[in-house]
């Protein structure tokens, strides 16, 4: 099979399109005919070594997967051959910039049927990544008033989407560039970081603060004080603590996503209903990867990317 690999951690030059053995399901798995493949930003820090998971070399990234299932392994009873799923794949092992990929059966769930189902690669790991801030750490509840900074992008917007359908009022930080995927995710108020401070904009207290923006340190300190007595603040920002003010009960949580297949069938159900929008700006070759990895890695990519298998495409 055709794979993207990388043999040592660095730049994207070390990413190869490449012939690899067709993996094996084992007990416990499935292998999945690869429909779409979705980069993440942190793919990069993966192939980078920045981000410190313990891959082993060479390594396929990419750990969003959506694709038919091809064979079953020993014990496996809840999918068929031919059944198309989609999920969340464990971030150390081979992921799904290839033509197969073989994953555990219980971090999978029908992919939905209402959108092509390459694109349903962009759902699991950041819808999961809004949904557990919002309501498993946030514990976000309908009339309370959300604050989202950085809402511009993928997680921003579904969790837009999300506090919303859940009766949240939602304020949201965004680019211009971002306005309008913002406005039309459903935020209730824009406010343009670029032109006025946020603690300027934010008139009233929020219940709920969730940075998913590389803010510096200080800057997000500043920010606990929008948050009413009581709140908390989450984020998704690993590589810094996640502020909080015990004086005035804002707790503070910092969000590791998980695969959750009762969540993902959740989200998956939002979808084919309409109430959840897949947003794709681009589905490329999977040959085209490395390209995307140097995109982002000089910061040009914009909006959600998902790399189809060339010899898999009439199956997206």
């Amino acid at each position: 099979m055709k794979a993207v690999r990388f043999h040592e951690f660095g730049t994207p030059e070390v990413l190869r399109y490449e012939d690899a053995n067709t993996p094996t399901a084992a007990e416990g798995q499935v292998r999945i005919r690869v429909a779409g493949s979705a980069f993440n930003p942190a793919d990069n820090g993966i192939r980078s070594g920045t981000l410190p998971f313990p891959v082993t070399l060479p390594h396929v990234p990419g750990y969003d997967v959506s694709g038919t299932i091809d064979a079953l392994g020993d014990g496996v009873t809840t999918f068929q051959v031919g059944d198309p799923v989609v999920g969340f794949l464990p971030m150390i092992e081979d992921g799904s910039a290839a033509e197969y990929v073989v994953a555990p059966a219980d971090v999978l769930v029908a992919a939905p049927s209402s959108i092509p189902l390459a694109d349903a690669a962009a759902l699991p790991s950041v819808a999961l990544t809004a949904w557990q801030a919002l309501f498993d750490d946030g514990g976000l509840t309908a009339g309370q008033r959300l604050l989202v900074i950085g809402a511009g992008g993928a997680v921003g917007r579904y969790a837009i989407q999300l506090a919303k359908r859940a009766g949240a009022y939602v304020i949201a930080t965004a680019s211009p560039r971002s306005h309008a995927s913002v406005s039309v995710a459903g935020a209730d108020e824009v406010i343009d970081h670029t032109a006025s401070t946020t603690i300027e904009a934010v008139g009233e207290p929020v219940d709920v603060l969730l940075n998913l923006a590389p803010i510096s340190p200080e800057e997000f300190a500043s920010l606990v004080a929008l948050v009413r007595d009581g709140g908390i603040v989450v984020a998704t920002t690993a590589w810094m603590t996640t502020p909080g003010d015990e004086s005035r009960g804002v707790r503070s949580a910092g969000v590791f996503v998980r695969a959750d297949v009762d969540e993902l069938a959740q989200l998956v159900a939002l979808v084919d209903s309409g109430e959840l929008t897949v947003d794709i700006a681009q589905r490329v070759p999977l040959s085209e990867l490395p390209a995307i990895h140097a995109r982002s890695a000089a910061g040009e990519l914009r909006g959600k990317v998902v790399a189809v298998p060339e010899a898999n495409e009439t199956r997206s």
